[in-house]
């Protein structure tokens, strides 16, 4: 089954040739007026998934926890741009910025910059969020610079890809044409040995590999505005610590696996995050990265379970099994707790952030 977005992608396609698989999502995902993330609500139970902070409260309050010890850590600056990329329905800030209304001065500090390219997510965010009179922007770069703390809470995971496969020639990158019937969308493999086989590893034929630029740009971005005007980021998604060969990119669409190509638009596409990656893009001259370390460690390290504890403590009997099975779904390792990572990045003026050993990353 195609789409009216689909169509339009099959007739690119028709009169240019194949797009790479990074083209393809961001169309399916941006397109002005058919993209996924543009017009529909893909969040929740009646969306296609569900972010830690529907899960539980515990989440938001954690973090927000972070980016008041983070304040605190630069010195407390009079005026701060809290910045969330990807702010899903303001759920997130929103339990933020209860939690850390008793930490003096720290909102009178903050201003909320929001980058948002759905226009329903926008409205859902206005509601959370009213009383703080956030600003929205299609692009990170477009928020105004200085002091800045960043969240960006499963973002990076919907940017663009590029996939390759291994040929007994060398990496060729996959494509995305037009099957004979001229209509339907179709993975093939261009001709030649892809240019950017010197950023790829060594692996067999047969292997598979992706790379994100988008999401290097963007870090790259973060670490060049944190080096400059001070501050600090805090990334949390599902990938893995290092680079390596592997594809990851995946379709879901009401909650289930779905085919990458079928249904542009009205299908979510993600893959995960090469963290190695990203580490390195943001490492500026004057910016640190610290992590990635997975999320069930980080929660613990910053004290979910003692509120859940405490959340437990005020609750009626009916409802602490929900809180304990909510925290077992944000920290337990068969969960989200090892497969989601964080990555913390920051000026190299202030001391080292919670939740993370004292060592700066490796990685970078």
């Amino acid at each position: 089954m195609t789409t009216e977005l689909g169509r339009l992608i099959a007739r690119r396609i028709a009169l240019a040739g194949p797009i790479t698989v990074a083209d393809f999502m961001a169309e399916a995902l941006g397109h002005p007026r058919l993209g996924y993330y543009r017009r529909v609500l893909p969040l929740g139970a009646a969306g296609d998934f569900t972010t830690a902070p529907e899960i539980s409260q515990m989440f938001g309050e954690m973090l927000g926890a972070w980016l008041a010890e983070r304040w605190l850590a630069m010195g407390r600056p009079a005026a701060m741009k809290l910045i969330e990329l990807g702010p899903g329905r303001g759920t997130l800030l929103a339990d933020a910025l209860r939690a850390t209304r008793g930490v003096p001065g720290f909102h009178a500090a903050i201003s909320l910059h929001l980058v948002e390219v759905n226009e329903p997510l926008r409205a859902l965010q206005q509601a959370a969020l009213v009383a703080w009179r956030p600003s929205w922007y299609e692009r990170f770069d477009d928020v105004p610079a200085g002091p800045a703390l960043i969240i960006a809470n499963e973002f990076f995971d919907a940017l663009p890809v590029r996939q390759f496969h291994k040929t007994a020639q060398g990496w060729c990158e996959r494509m995305v044409g037009l099957a004979p019937d001229g209509e339907t969308l179709c993975f093939a493999l261009a001709p030649g040995v892809t240019p950017f086989s010197r950023f790829l590893p060594d692996a067999p034929a047969g292997a598979e590999a992706e790379i994100s630029e988008a999401a290097r740009a963007i870090a790259a971005a973060i670490g060049v505005r944190l080096g400059r005007d001070g501050g600090w980021a805090l990334i949390v998604d599902y990938g893995r610590d290092a680079s390596g060969p592997g594809s990851s990119l995946q379709a879901v669409r009401g909650h289930r696996g779905a085919n990458i190509l079928d249904r542009p638009g009205e299908t979510d596409l993600s893959a995960h995050v090469d963290f190695a990656a990203i580490a390195a893009a943001a490492t500026d001259p004057r910016a640190r990265a610290f992590g990635p370390t997975g999320q069930g460690d980080f929660l613990r390290r910053l004290g979910i379970v003692h509120r859940a504890e405490t959340l437990k403590a005020a609750a009626a009997t009916s409802q602490r099994a929900t809180i304990d099975a909510a925290l077992m779904r944000l920290i337990a390792p068969h969960q989200m707790g090892t497969l989601f990572r964080v990555l913390a990045v920051g000026d190299d003026r202030s001391a080292a952030p919670a939740g993370f050993s004292d060592t700066p990353s490796d990685d970078t």
